[in-house]
């Protein structure tokens, strides 16, 4: 679907509601939220992560449309269980940014709005290699910027074209996620420190352990070094999944059941990684694939989440609407989803 159609259909959604015939026949029982960054100035981050209006809006339209933010444990059992008349939501928030506790907490507290956080080995000892970090970085900082692993200069002298500019790079990144370990070399040669990046953006493990004993959160796994586990053969895949739990629970002294795969699309995680999550003891994953889920009846190993950029995406995808229009392009027997 291209990105025109999109528009249309994020912004119609937004103007005309949740229709009461896309309710009942797209009606989902609970969404799984995803977040990165809460940024209270997006522009001087080139646009990367979700507003502080954009953050409040999400849990405003969440509570006014009836749906019941909870913790995932509780997901899972009001979807197990009899009764079928509630909605649930549940906010997770991928790396353990920062700011996720200095912006995002005070404002889940108002709203008595428990979370998930998915938290990398990596973040908290300042080894991950954050490339998209760095990379923000080193566009904010020139309007000339060479990628010699992508063959291009980019000359963006302003928000827009390094905004533009940058989404290029990561684009390039995603298509093969071996590619970010050849973008080091320009780092360095910029005087860009990936550990000073991990440094300033994630939270250390004293402010992790105090996060973890906060009455909303709730900790999961995000793998040892944020790898996409495609990319990776099983024996290492496996290591990434279980040293990561492992050292979370050293870390903080309670079990971690649930972990969110890095990247999360198609191309970094499958029926392996589903395999190996279960291995090492997890009991849910969750993925970056658009979806919400109807009933209990899941794959809790390839669990779908919301995932947004605007007011309009969001009523979009909470509300059934882009669903409607993707299956009119499946086939009819799986036209409605179960």
């Amino acid at each position: 679907m291209n990105h025109v159609l999109k528009s249309c259909l994020f912004y119609g959604a937004s103007r005309i509601g949740e229709l009461a015939f896309l309710s009942e026949r797209f009606a989902a029982r609970a969404a799984i939220i995803s977040f990165h960054e809460i940024q209270r100035d997006c522009r001087s981050e080139l646009m990367t992560g979700t507003s502080v209006d954009l953050f409040e809006y999400s849990i405003n339209w969440l509570q006014r449309e009836g749906w019941s933010i909870v913790s995932f444990d509780e997901c899972l059992e009001k979807l197990a269980g009899e009764d079928q008349s509630g909605r649930y939501a549940v906010l997770t928030f991928d790396d353990g940014y920062r700011d996720n506790v200095s912006v995002a907490l005070p404002i889940l507290e108002r709203h008595n709005a428990p979370f998930m956080m998915y938290v990398p080995t990596g973040a908290l000892t300042r080894s991950m290699q954050c490339w998209w970090l760095a990379l923000r970085r080193l566009f904010l900082s020139r309007d000339t910027v060479v990628i010699e692993a992508l063959g291009r200069k980019f000359h963006c002298s302003d928000i827009r074209t390094k905004t533009s500019a940058l989404a290029d790079v990561i684009g390039w990144v995603h298509q093969d996620y071996r590619r970010a370990a050849l973008l080091a070399p320009t780092f360095k040669q910029n005087g860009i420190s990936l550990a000073a990046m991990n440094d300033e953006y994630f939270l250390d493990e004293r402010e992790l352990i105090k996060l973890a004993r906060h009455p909303l959160a709730s900790i999961g796994g995000h793998t040892s070094s944020h790898p996409a586990l495609a990319t990776l053969d099983r024996s290492s895949a496996r290591t990434e999944l279980a040293d990561n739990r492992a050292y979370l629970e050293n870390l903080l002294q309670f079990s971690v059941r649930h972990v969110a795969y890095p990247y999360g699309t198609l191309g970094a995680c499958g029926r392996r990684e589903e395999d190996l999550a279960s291995e090492v003891g997890y009991q849910t994953a969750v993925t970056t694939q658009q979806g919400r889920l109807y009933n209990d009846k899941v794959n809790h190993f390839a669990l779908p989440r919301i995932g947004f950029h605007s007011r309009s995406s969001f009523t979009a995808r909470m509300s059934g609407i882009f669903e409607a229009v993707q299956a009119l392009h499946r086939p009819r027997s799986s036209a409605v989803p179960r």
